[in-house]
């Protein structure tokens, strides 16, 4: 699946500026040209995607849900 298939409206390009790590969940706040997108996502995803501070990401803004896609 490429991040073209995904069909969500509110998407925020911008870069990793804080992680919170914790045992299961773990807190990712992104700085955008609209400001400060905050996610929180599985740690394991955290590792899986190999987020760090200053990776280029998207964040997905659905409802109560924000999603994170690593570019």
């Amino acid at each position: 699946m490429t991040i073209k298939a995904i069909n969500v409206r509110n998407q925020f390009k911008g870069h990793i500026k804080e992680i919170v790590l914790g045992d299961v969940l773990s807190e990712i706040d992104v700085q955008t040209a609209s400001g400060i997108v905050t996610s929180v996502i599985t740690t394991r995803s955290v590792k899986e995607l190999e987020l760090v501070v200053g990776s280029e990401v998207i964040a997905f803004v659905k409802s109560t849900e924000v999603s994170i896609a690593k570019l």
